[in-house]
């Protein structure tokens, strides 16, 4: 099994590589920490796994799940895992929905990556089984919603985006029942526990 690990953070990359040193079933595994080049190393290597970190180069939420349709588009047959520090489950939901073949927490053991990454290559995919159905949020939903848990008031949020304070109202309307909540508070919590309001610090 031919391994491409795509992360910019290189303890991390060389903690696994370690990790999975020795490995029998593991013919090779490499690492790719500049994204530019992501795509063209795995055209070239073309390897069984790719395993993608879900944060890279700490510019957003879902930089890597990002990446990932970039490379399905341009690799249909890629088999891409995403792998995370922040088990979270708008994160699976939005890897399952790309057509990632897994979705790993990096505290896993060394042994149960492995035996991930053979099932994904025998053709099973390999997500949590507490996977529950989210309404996904719009992107201005999730914009607000970010702004709401940075302190900002309604008034402020819609001279920010330059909308009018009754379609923030709006908009928050339509937070509320997504995340079945009934205030700003609840909304801001829940967006907390299901991911779609980013870490403050991101220790991958």
């Amino acid at each position: 099994m031919r391994i491409i690990l795509i992360d910019d953070h290189a303890l991390f990359a060389k903690s696994l590589e370690i990790a999975l040193e020795g490995t029998p079933e593991i013919e090779r595994f490499q690492s790719v920490s500049n994204v530019s080049e992501a795509v063209s190393v795995i055209k070239r290597e073309q390897p069984d796994i790719i395993l993608m970190d879900i944060h890279l180069s700490s510019s957003g939420n879902e930089d890597g799940i990002l990446l990932a349709k970039q490379i399905l588009h341009e690799v249909p047959e890629a088999n891409i895992v995403m792998l995370t520090g922040y088990d979270l489950p708008v994160y699976r939901y939005e890897a399952q929905k790309i057509g990632a073949k897994g979705f790993l927490n990096k505290h896993m053991d060394p042994e149960e990556v492995v035996q991930a990454l053979l099932d994904i290559q025998n053709g099973l995919l390999h997500f949590p089984t507490s996977i529950e159905f989210i309404e996904t949020l719009t992107d201005s939903e999730k914009q607000i919603l970010q702004l709401l848990s940075d302190g900002y008031k309604r008034r402020e949020i819609a001279g920010m985006l330059y909308i009018s304070e009754r379609t923030v109202s709006n908009h928050l309307q339509h937070i509320f029942e997504k995340l079945k909540v009934s205030s700003s508070l609840e909304a801001v919590s829940k967006g907390i526990q299901l991911g779609y309001i980013q870490p403050i610090f991101k220790t991958n």
